[in-house]
């Protein structure tokens, strides 16, 4: 188990405003390699080595060169600014640890649901249990070189809302696991913005009713 977490930067002491996403999604789909390439930190990562006896319980099919896997979370930092620092969580993708993904969604700002377009049916478990959780989340197509499919045919195999963000990445690259955790960013933003903007409509026109009945607006 890699635990190790020297040649990290240090975090400042004014830093009081942690903020926390999750990478889930199934089984292969480069959780932790998206963690890893995105972190100011050394990550800590709960990879132990597969074994044969694994095999009867954990679904290979599509990732056979695969060599170890995730039995915990990984964890990543990002330091936004002086006061606000993102926590980055990569969730476990077999489905004997699926018990966890509650836990690591609690407190969470929201999540990036990774997926293999080779094996799309692998990511319906994360989206039901963040939709399930009111979680506000996006989809993120990781490049295996798989066949190509339609932003349209992937939302249709994977039932998406028309208003959660698709876009396209390569975990292994900083620059694109950056824009991918922006776009969510921008996204829960949106969703507050949008919540608040509804909040208010009611008010208003509540105020603009008081109003109406106001001797200056009396015929």
């Amino acid at each position: 188990m890699d635990s190790a977490t020297s040649d990290r930067a240090a975090l400042q002491a004014t830093a009081d405003n942690g903020l926390k996403i999750v990478v889930v999604g199934g089984f292969g789909v480069g959780k932790t390699t998206m963690v890893r390439s995105v972190s100011e930190i050394r990550p800590l990562n709960t990879e132990e080595t597969m074994t044969t006896a694994g095999e009867a319980v954990d679904d290979l099919d599509g990732v056979h060169s695969k060599t170890s896997t995730t039995v915990a979370f990984d964890f990543g930092r990002i330091t936004l600014d002086a006061r606000s620092v993102l926590y980055l969580f990569g969730a476990p993708g077999q489905e004997r640890f699926w018990f966890l993904w509650d836990r690591l969604f609690s407190g969470t700002l929201g999540a990036v649901v990774l997926v293999d377009t080779r094996r799309l049916a692998d990511s319906w478990y994360a989206i039901d249990r963040l939709e399930h959780h009111g979680t506000p989340f996006i989809v993120a197509c990781n490049d295996f070189g798989g066949p190509l499919h339609t932003a349209e045919q992937i939302r249709e195999a994977l039932d998406l809302s028309p208003d959660v963000p698709l876009v396209e990445c390569d975990a292994r690259d900083r620059s694109s696991s950056k824009y991918v955790l922006i776009t969510l960013v921008e996204h829960v933003h949106a969703l507050a913005v949008a919540r608040a903007k509804g909040a208010a409509a009611p008010a208003l026109s509540g105020g603009q009713g008081a109003a109406a009945m106001t001797p200056e607006h009396t015929p």
